[in-house]
């Protein structure tokens, strides 16, 4: 058996869709004898886990499964392998290099604050 690196994509759509298109990419990791069987069971995964449900505003919101976008063999688990990359641009440097940085402090405080409640 062999380990995959597969992204699944969903449409999100609120209501009647009448809003900026959103899509969920979400990596996760599949085992599986070969590429194909890989494949398969994670478009099984985004089927079964597609979803309607109502939000707050009453409005249907619905995770619509579009197809697996990408999938990568994992050749070994060593320690700082890198398993995904992906090339973002950005209209503005200085906000996106914020919103990272943001992402890191939300990241850090949570560490901290669940590290705080074993005591």
């Amino acid at each position: 058996m062999s380990w995959f690196l597969s992204k699944i994509v969903y449409q999100i759509i609120c209501g009647e869709g009448n809003h900026t298109p959103q899509f969920d990419e979400q990596l996760r990791l599949i085992e599986a004898d070969d590429e194909t069987t890989a494949f398969a069971k994670a478009q099984t995964i985004g089927e079964l886990e597609q979803e309607m449900f109502f939000n707050q505003q009453q409005k249907l919101v619905q995770w619509k499964f579009i197809n697996v976008s990408e999938l990568y063999k994992i050749s070994a688990l060593i320690d700082g392998a890198e398993l995904y990359s992906r090339v973002q641009e950005s209209d503005n440097a200085g906000l996106y290099i914020e919103l990272v940085h943001k992402k890191a402090a939300h990241i850090r405080s949570n560490i901290t604050h669940r590290f705080l409640e074993l005591f």
